[in-house]
């Protein structure tokens, strides 16, 4: 299947979910995920229409943004501190923040660099934080406490990666974030759903999923 293909049936299966749930398909965002994909690819989807990509390695997606400044690059994977830099010089957004000590660390470099970088804050209501990253419930007024509302790292929304099998985990996240929109009074997007479920997430309320292997097909390496 080419990848034309694959992004017409992935639109497909995100306009009947929409059309099961009441929604409307403009606005959920696909964003492919292009980690471990070569560049060739990534601007193949680039003809189609697509301009923003996920990647889950600091240095790999450095590499790509550098190479393809036109594009851009969201960083979903876990972040050390000491990648911080990079990862805010090269990345359009960052949705893996989960602890206080990173977002102390970037907000000081997103003053030194003079850049705004939105981010979004990476939540782990299951407890595999130590597998996947994420800041559990309890942790969220800490977190969101040093980022400080500072308006370089503006708050764009959640994202979440749900366990397989978990019973309602959509919509867990899906009742968190409608918490915490009131709490803060402004409007959060979720990022939840992948391949296998963008279905189920879409009728809980994502507003983005991220798509690898149904978008690009298997990975070469």
């Amino acid at each position: 299947m080419s990848l034309a293909d694959r992004v017409h049936a992935l639109q497909d299966r995100i306009r009947r979910a929409c059309e099961a749930s009441g929604r409307r398909p403009e606005d959920i965002e696909l964003l492919p995920v292009s980690k471990r994909h070569p560049l060739t690819l990534v601007r193949e989807a680039a003809g189609l229409g697509f301009q923003r990509f996920g990647e889950n390695y600091v240095q790999e997606g450095c590499e790509k943004a550098q190479a393809a400044p036109e594009l851009a690059f969201v960083l979903l994977g876990p972040l050390q501190r000491n990648k911080a830099k990079p990862a805010l010089q090269n990345f359009a957004e960052i949705q893996s923040v989960d602890r206080p000590e990173l977002a102390d660390r970037l907000r000081r470099l997103a003053e030194e660099l003079d850049l705004v970088r939105p981010v979004w804050l990476q939540v782990d209501l299951w407890d595999e934080a130590t597998k996947l990253g994420g800041c559990p419930e309890a942790g969220l007024p800490e977190l969101l406490a040093a980022l400080g509302g500072d308006p370089r790292l503006p708050l764009r929304g959640l994202m979440a990666l749900p366990p397989p099998g978990e019973p309602y985990a959509f919509e867990r996240m899906a009742g968190l974030r409608d918490r915490l929109q009131q709490d803060l009074g402004q409007p959060l997007r979720l990022s939840m759903g992948m391949s296998d479920d963008l279905e189920e997430a879409i009728a809980a309320g994502s507003d983005q999923v991220r798509i690898g292997t149904a978008f690009f097909g298997p990975r070469t390496r």
